[in-house]
């Protein structure tokens, strides 16, 4: 398998607070890697140091190239796609407009078009012409998802993409993640749902007050009772 992404005992910092203790993992080409932990373990800041949004210390290579200190906008152009727990749609554009916002040049040559977009979430469709603003919470997050694909990333970066969705809305999505697998597209999913990191992914990380406890596929996570009792169970 193709190596992408690389990080080598990276650490970070709020200020004075030390965030990130000597994080290390790889995401291969195609590859689907859960990253899990509970609130505050350092999941979201090790995707913000990624993408430029968090300053840090260490390495963090993309397909050999050196990252770490770039900014966040030419880490993107890399081929790096991120979708913020924040999800941050555009409330006064229209579902098409924050499509349009996402597409990098114009279009040609890459996996991904408004047509795909919209077989993949009809609901999309059938909203086009609205505003953004007035989605509900899954068909926002679905935009979000949509606008970060038409980029065409290589590897996608989700923070908690099934936070406060319906049941069916976490199914689509999931089945949206294996999508992009199949496209040969690589995911970085931080997530607090288990059932749906071991349904999905390739690889498990866990994260504890910055670190990594575990690594291991998700048949290994199953078994670990001591990991999901000390650093996943609420």
């Amino acid at each position: 398998m193709t190596q992408l992404l690389k990080l080598d005992n990276v650490h970070a910092y709020y200020g004075k607070s030390h965030v990130l203790h000597g994080v290390s993992f790889e995401v291969g080409q195609g590859e689907i890697v859960a990253l899990l932990g509970r609130n505050g373990s350092g999941r979201s800041t090790t995707a913000k140091t990624i993408m430029g949004l968090v300053d840090g210390e260490g390495s963090i290579e993309w397909k050999g190239r050196k990252v770490l200190g770039r900014k966040a906008y030419e880490i993107a152009h890399l081929g790096l796609g991120y979708v913020p727990e924040s999800r941050d749609i555009f409330p006064k554009l229209t579902v098409h407009q924050n499509l349009l916002l996402g597409q990098k040049g114009t279009g040609k040559g890459s996996r991904w078009s408004f047509d795909d977009m919209y077989a993949m979430f009809p609901r999309l469709k059938e909203r086009e012409h609205t505003e953004a603003g007035v989605l509900s919470g899954g068909e926002q997050q679905m935009l979000t998802l949509c606008r970060t694909l038409m980029g065409d990333p290589e590897l996608i970066i989700i923070d908690e993409p099934t936070e406060g969705l319906a049941p069916k809305i976490v199914e689509l999505v999931a089945d949206y993640l294996k999508v992009l697998r199949e496209k040969g597209v690589s995911v970085l999913l931080i997530e607090q749902k288990l059932t749906i990191a071991l349904e999905i992914s390739d690889r498990c990380l866990v994260m504890g007050h910055g670190s990594i406890v575990f690594q291991g596929t998700p048949a290994e996570l199953r078994e670990n009772a001591y990991v999901r009792r000390e650093w996943l169970e609420v």
